[in-house]
């Protein structure tokens, strides 16, 4: 029963990683990771297109709009 769960446990992680490796390849072709300034929606978008994994060549564009409260003067 061990050795089932090892299994398991191990085809699992190596789906996982693969997974999180397309989103990384995407975000990578989309220009995620490009020398501009870090902003909300770009770190985020790059972390939602991660995430989706293969899902990305399927039509899946996950982008996220966001703003960050700006100082007052």
């Amino acid at each position: 029963m061990a050795v089932r769960t090892r299994s398991r446990t191990s085809l699992t992680t190596i789906v996982l990683v693969v997974w999180l490796l397309i989103g990384v390849a995407a975000a990578f072709q989309r220009g995620y990771f490009g020398s501009s300034e870090p902003s909300c929606s770009r770190v985020g978008s790059a972390a939602l297109t991660i995430i989706a994994g293969p899902l990305n060549y399927l039509g899946l564009d996950p982008e996220i709009g966001c703003s960050v409260p700006q100082p007052s003067d």
